[in-house]
């Protein structure tokens, strides 16, 4: 997989944030892994069909996430049930999106599938043969991951 792959889906999750929580971000660490899903307490996983193929996961500690949802909505959540996950579900959905608007810009033609949301205690999920990209991202209200297993059609 290519390293430029995860440059759009940062920068739609740069603009999301902003947008959606008032909030900067700026990239931690970028690693290679063998598995997808770490010791984050939400992942949001995205399909990838088209040009790429593969999946994207957003993975959020607790207290992120329900630090996201409260600016959203208001609440005073403690937490992750089910309004999170659906909530934490919609800013993965509208970040992928964002993100392969920025990859058409660049001829790469894809579509996402709906989010499947994993809370709880999991802890890996194999990408098979090959290897997944992972970029650290810090914010003022938490660290979370992207990463992304996707090859060429």
């Amino acid at each position: 997989m290519k390293v430029g792959v995860i440059n759009p889906l940062f920068e739609a999750a740069q603009d999301v944030f902003k947008l959606m929580f008032d909030v900067d971000i700026e990239k931690g660490v970028m690693k290679i892994v063998s598995d997808m899903l770490g010791s984050n307490d939400a992942n949001v996983v995205l399909g990838v069909t088209g040009d790429l193929k593969g999946s994207v996961i957003f993975g959020f500690p607790n207290d992120m996430a329900l630090e996201m949802v409260r600016i959203m909505s208001g609440m005073e959540i403690d937490e992750i049930d089910g309004f999170v996950s659906s909530a934490l579900g919609e800013v993965a959905n509208i970040i992928g999106g964002n993100a392969l608007t920025i990859l058409a810009e660049n001829n790469c033609i894809c579509d996402i599938v709906p989010p499947q949301i994993f809370v709880g205690e999991y802890k890996t999920a194999s990408v098979g043969d090959g290897k997944a990209l992972v970029q650290t991202v810090k914010t003022g209200i938490g660290e979370f991951e992207i990463s992304a297993f996707l090859k060429d059609r």
